[in-house]
């Protein structure tokens, strides 16, 4: 069995400062929070950026520079820039901080869903900040818009010179894995591809193990042995999924764009704490963890000398 890749989500663009302390939103914050996770294990970065001043999703380029250099001085862990940002904004803005440092990753959203996290507005009295209960009470009518004139712009953007970035494909459904062979047939990508089952958003496929067996099934049938695939069990599905995964020869990831919690009804105190917990299981149940070096391997990546930071 090859070795497991563990991706760590920093901080994306879905928890709001409120809901926990140890969300970081400062570049500060987020390279250290990246820098520990990377020490404990994880393989690849996922990064969103952050307003520092009241931590709202952001994709200026700006809010990128300095945490990018620090996690490059001080680790060797393979960075993925989210080309999501959030919901409420443009693909072509999405682009942005992907475009300005060529990262090795960047993620694809493969389809457009009603991604929603409305019903965690009712668990909170007072907010933090004035833009996080009406940012989250929006997602009830909003669409993720990742339509396939989208997913073209970012595949030209990012596929090929002078970026060359591979791509994490990001699958809500099943659905969008047929998305996906449609593009691989129009010649957006090159395999190796590398899927990421995204499950348990309100508006996607649920974190059931039954349906994370029909997406890795399916993905056999639609791209042979050409694919890597990962899982993202959102919430409380975030250690069960992974475990499955891995015993199935997937890779994993965590983080606390994923879940913001530990164990039931703990919060994490950082991205680190879930890294350390699902190596643990991970080494546990037979599964070796790859290095960053061994992942890009694995994965057909441009190396960490390619990039613009």
């Amino acid at each position: 069995m090859q070795k497991t890749i563990v991706t760590c989500a920093i901080t994306g663009a879905i928890h709001t400062p409120t809901m926990s302390d140890a969300l970081p939103h400062t570049p500060e914050r987020i390279a250290e929070q990246a820098i520990e996770a990377a020490h404990a294990g994880a393989t690849i970065l996922h990064l969103h950026g952050r307003n520092p001043d009241n931590g709202m999703p952001s994709i200026n380029p700006e809010h990128f520079t300095e945490m990018l250099k620090r996690i490059k001085a001080e680790t060797d862990a393979i960075v993925n820039i989210s080309t999501g940002g959030s919901i409420t904004m443009s693909i072509e803005d999405r682009l942005a901080p992907a475009t300005a440092f060529s990262p090795e990753m960047c993620s694809m959203n493969m389809g457009s869903l009603n991604f929603s996290i409305h019903p965690l507005a009712n668990r909170y009295e007072t907010w933090k900040y004035d833009w996080e209960e009406p940012y989250i009470r929006a997602t009830e009518s909003g669409i993720f818009r990742n339509t396939f004139a989208d997913i073209k712009l970012v595949a030209d953007q990012m596929g090929g010179d002078p970026h060359n970035a591979k791509f994490e494909h990001e699958c809500y459904d099943v659905g969008h894995l047929h998305n996906l062979a449609f593009c691989l047939k129009q010649g957006m990508f090159k395999a190796p591809i590398f899927l990421q089952f995204v499950m348990g958003i309100l508006g996607g496929i649920p974190a059931e193990l039954e349906h994370m067996k029909y997406m890795k099934e399916t993905a056999d049938r639609l791209f042979g042995d050409t694919y890597q695939w990962s899982v993202i069990g959102a919430g409380a599905a975030q250690l069960k999924m992974a475990a499955a995964a891995a015993q199935m020869g997937g890779h994993v990831r965590v983080g606390l764009e994923d879940s913001l919690f530990i164990d039931r009804g703990v919060l994490a105190k950082s991205n680190a704490q879930q890294v350390e917990k699902v190596v643990g299981i991970l080494r546990d149940q037979g599964n070796e963890v790859a290095t960053p070096d061994e992942a890009r391997k694995i994965l057909g990546l441009k190396g960490g000398d390619n990039v613009a930071f």
